[in-house]
């Protein structure tokens, strides 16, 4: 045994009670595993091996460092529910039990928050260590821990890293985890201590997947370089307030007009910008297309830490008050939408203290993140609170003018700062790169790709930009750059009893905003939180801006009293799911440019009003049915158009006749749902996706295209043969609800340039107006399909195009295929679709497979915590081959939810192994 623990009288997991199926889950392991021994590197690994890693769930260990006894219960799916008499016992044993479940996947966290990647991966991985070296969220999180976080709060932290390290003492890598045996191949890594900073870092890389328009505003400056303002306008429409609801609509903005006048009312504007968006700086010029595309392929490598690096990130999240609940209490449903990873982002577990008090504070649960205390969504006692993305805008990019070592700013060239890091590589020699920033902190990106460099040297630029000089950069602004009080705020709403108290920590929430949504017995609520910048009168944020220019920079952050919150709405719900918070003619501060377009808002508003207008009243399950739903808003509009086109092939009318009488349903078996989908896909292709610069268009994809004019019609006279650069998942047009905006704001101009096709890129009939272009869809559609699926359109299905694969997401990835047979999983034929309120996402400029997910799905009843429900995208466990490894996916895909037990009473009834971990 490990030095320092004492294991008694128990077992692992499936050495009792678990014997059905065990002969002949082992019998493939020791198949598997022979193959290995025969072809990885000659190595022999045994069943052993695969298991050692299995954490003990029953019986006693001793912990030093533990004030008193901590009794850990899990249930038949492996959930913990941890017991314990003082805070510091509480998340001691926290950092113990995750570090059991999931200590790799905590592992390569860490190593991606401070970009050090390459000692567990290789040279493969330098660039992106170069990258997050230069963005430094560790060092940014030291900070915060050393100068920002209250004393609690590092005292918990240091408890959580205490019972993470007992975990390690003693313990080999293949101990932990089977890929550190698989590392063991290939080089000598082994684990090293864990830091409170460590859990602090997370809190970036989940700030950087939710960070706002960056994304955006890198594709209207690259849509410059073939499209012209009214063009990428058309792509970019303003927000169907009138249609789709805001958030907040009976709100309040405490001391608003004083605030706002105390700051010169100069934040912005607040009104939507859309209009304008793409029309590019004077100053910025061609230099910035070019940057940018270079930018974008930095960007592109990074890893994804729970989203799918900003593009298509969603959530929904919504609360009914008691008055329309069947038990006369609260109701509160959250699943956020997140790139699909194994094991899933979320752990799910309980903290309680056996006596809540002074000494011991907490009894709350839900669902965190491996490798940080506290829980980050869930309920305790007396409240339960959801979150979305609320997308507001806390980033910028800059053009800056590099002058040897400094950059011009009015006029001025000011020193850039500079530090070295060292990245070192297992298996190779170590990487000095130089991090240079600005004097406002903000870290030249460009530095990190060769190729800015050298376009920055030799782009042409307009006559209002500085001279060139020794070229241009791209520096970042982003909120979560300089340190904050997140983590405090996880454990001020974990142990908040009111909404009084819960709206003081939201405050703390300043990295990322986000929407929370709110509950307790008799209340509902909502409010935004988060570091909101004001900018100059001359920016909205929209488009990249010039960095020489003081006029462009930030003035400062919209005071907390002044963000919008609402409670107890008369209406009686509050729904949030990305769309605008609030409409601008309400509020003068803009808080982005870039609002998802509010089509499963509106569904789910719709949704609840069609149960309470009714009379009904809303249950546990009816909520469970919305976060179903599979209805597709963009077929609702479209099909009727494309069945009054009459096609001449049979077989073409044969598919368009699935779309007669469907009910516009997504589900994974219905034929009717894969053919509407092709069809949307290929209408995005011919009107908008040919006409998109290489930038933006999939990766490989090559096309002899014919320039489009940006003051007029296309040129059919000029050729030119462009190859898309982008990543299938994250191409445009990716057929998002933005896209059904612009489809729905064209659809009733028939001659728009948009439905007219060159004739170089589309076989005869789809030139002319938007019928011609539907006809050629339906027509490319049905041979798309039957290429993927068959000639019989009997035999189609959507679940069949549209599949989950769960990977691990290292060796799962980037390992050799025996590995990836080991640790992934799937696929798994999926409902729902892009824009739904079931959004199993896909991108349609790259294909039909499921990009992001509902990454949990969670019901809190109010009235009776015991009846609340809940579900994981994957299970507790990371480890291949535990029971618990995908356990819950099943379940997931199928729609169910699980019994989300919280009174010791439920907790015990369904408690399947106890553990105690003894001082």
């Amino acid at each position: 045994m490990p030095p320092n623990t004492t294991a008694t009288t128990g077992d692992k997991p499936g050495k009792s009670g678990r014997k059905k199926g065990r002969k002949a889950r082992l019998v493939v392991l020791v198949l598997v595993l022979a193959i290995i021994g025969g072809i990885a590197y000659g190595a022999y690994w045994s069943i052993s091996t695969v298991r050692a890693s299995f954490p003990q769930t029953k019986g006693s260990i001793t912990l030093d460092g533990l004030s008193g006894p901590v009794d850990v219960k899990r249930d038949g799916n492996g959930i913990p529910q941890i017991y314990a008499s003082s805070d510091a016992d509480l998340f001691m044993a926290q950092g113990y039990v995750q570090a059991q479940d999931r200590f790799y996947e905590m592992d390569v966290r860490r190593h991606m928050t401070s970009g050090r990647l390459s000692e567990m991966f290789g040279k493969g991985q330098v660039k992106n260590d170069e990258f997050l070296r230069t963005l430094g969220w560790d060092r940014v999180a030291k900070k915060e821990y050393d100068t920002k976080l209250s004393a609690s709060t590092k005292k918990y932290l240091q408890a959580y890293a205490k019972g993470v390290n007992a975990y390690l003492q003693g313990k080999d890598g293949k101990d932990i985890s089977l890929e550190y045996a698989a590392l063991g191949f290939t080089n000598d890594y082994k684990p090293s201590q864990w830091t409170p900073v460590d859990s602090v870092s997370w809190l970036k890389a989940m700030a950087w997947d939710l960070r706002g328009n960056m994304q955006d505003e890198i594709d209207r400056a690259l849509m410059t370089s073939r499209l012209g303002p009214k063009q990428i306008a058309d792509l970019y429409p303003d927000y169907p307030y009138s249609r789709n609801k805001a958030i907040v609509q009976e709100g309040q903005y405490n001391a608003l007009t004083k605030t706002f006048e105390q700051n010169g009312g100069t934040s912005g504007s607040g009104t939507s910008t859309s209009g304008t968006a793409g029309t590019s700086s004077t100053s910025t010029g061609s230099a910035l297309q070019s940057q940018l595309s270079g930018l974008y392929n930095v960007l592109d490598d990074v890893p994804t830490a729970v989203g799918v690096n900003g593009q298509g990130i969603g959530s929904n999240s919504w609360v009914v008050a008691g008055s329309h609940t069947i038990t006369g209490h609260p109701l509160l449903a959250n699943d956020p939408h997140l790139s699909a990873s194994l094991p899933s982002v979320w752990y799910q577990m309980g903290l309680h203290c056996r006596t809540v008090s002074s000494k011991c504070q907490y009894d709350v649960t839900g669902y965190t993140f491996a490798g940080m205390p506290g829980v980050v969504i869930g309920h305790n006692q007396d409240i339960a609170w959801g979150m979305t993305n609320s997308g507001v805008d806390v980033t910028d990019l800059y053009l800056e003018k590099l002058s040897g070592d400094g950059y011009l700013y009015d006029g001025t060239v000011k020193p850039l700062t500079t530090r070295e890091e060292t990245i070192k590589v297992a298996g190779g020699a170590a990487k000095k790169i130089i991090v240079r920033q600005t004097a406002d902190g903000m870290p030249l990106l460009s530095d990190r790709d060769d190729e800015l460099v050298k376009v920055g040297r030799k782009a042409a630029v307009d006559t209002a930009a500085p001279d060139r000089g020794d070229g241009y950069g791209i520096a970042l602004r982003w909120t979560a750059l300089a340190p904050g009080t997140s983590m405090d705020a996880v454990f001020a709403m974990d142990k908040a009893s009111n909404w009084s108290q819960f709206r003081s920590a939201s405050k703390l929430f300043d990295v990322p905003s986000q929407n929370l949504v709110y509950a307790d017995k008799d209340n509902i609520g909502y409010t935004l939180p988060g570091k909101i910048p004001t900018r100059a009168k001359k920016d909205d944020g929209s488009i990249p801006a010039p960095g020489w220019d003081s006029g462009y920079k930030w003035t400062g952050y919209i005071p907390q009293d002044a963000l919008p919150y609402e409670y107890n709405p008369k209406r009686g719900y509050i729904v949030t799911a990305n769309q605008a918070v609030v409409d601008p003619d309400k509020y003068p501060y803009t808080l982005t440019t870039d609002w998802g377009y509010g089509t499963r808002s509106q569904r789910i508003t719709d949704l609840i009003e069609s149960k309470i207008k009714g009379g009904g009243k809303v249950s546990t399950d009816d909520m469970r049915q919305m976060q179903l739903d599979n209805s597709s808003e963009i077929a609702k509009l479209l099909v009727p158009k494309l069945l009054k086109i009459d096609l001449k092939d049979k077989d073409v009318r044969q598919a368009q006749e699935l779309l007669e009488g469907w009910d516009y349903t997504q589900d994974a078996d219905s034929a009717a749902a894969a053919y509407f989908n092709a069809v949307w896909r290929n209408v995005l292709k011919l009107a908008f996706g040919n006409k998109l610069p290489k930038e933006l268009r999939v990766e490989g994809q090559c096309l002899w295209v014919d320039p489009v004019s940006t003051t007029g019609p296309a040129d059919d006279t000029k050729k030119v043969r462009e190859c898309g650069q982008r990543d299938a998942d994250q191409a445009q047009p990716d057929g998002g609800d933005r896209w059904f905006e612009v489809v729905r704001t064209l659809m009733n101009d028939k001659k728009s340039d948009w439905w007219t096709t060159p004739k170089s890129l589309t076989r005869p009939g789809a030139d002319d107006n938007r019928d011609d272009l539907f006809a050629r869809a339906m027509i490319d559609a049905r041979w798309e399909l039957t290429a993927k699926l068959g000639k019989d359109i009997d035999t189609w299905s959507w679940g069949r195009l549209h599949r989950l694969f769960l990977k691990n997401q290292t060796l799962g990835t980037d390992g050799p295929g025996f590995l990836k047979y080991i640790l992934n999983r799937g696929p798994w034929k999926l409902s729902g679709g892009e824009a739904t309120v079931n959004a199993t996402g896909w991108n349609a400029a790259g294909g039909y497979g499921v990009v992001w997910v509902p990454s949990m799905r969670m019901v809190v009843n109010l009235g009776d915590l015991d009846k609340s429900k809940w579900i994981n995208l994957t299970g507790a466990s990371g480890h291949a081959y535990s029971a618990h490894y995908t356990d819950q996916t099943s379940k997931w895909v199928n729609g169910e939810l699980l019994d989300w037990n919280f009174t010791d009473k439920a907790v015990d009834k369904d408690t399947s192994d106890t553990l105690v971990l003894k001082p």
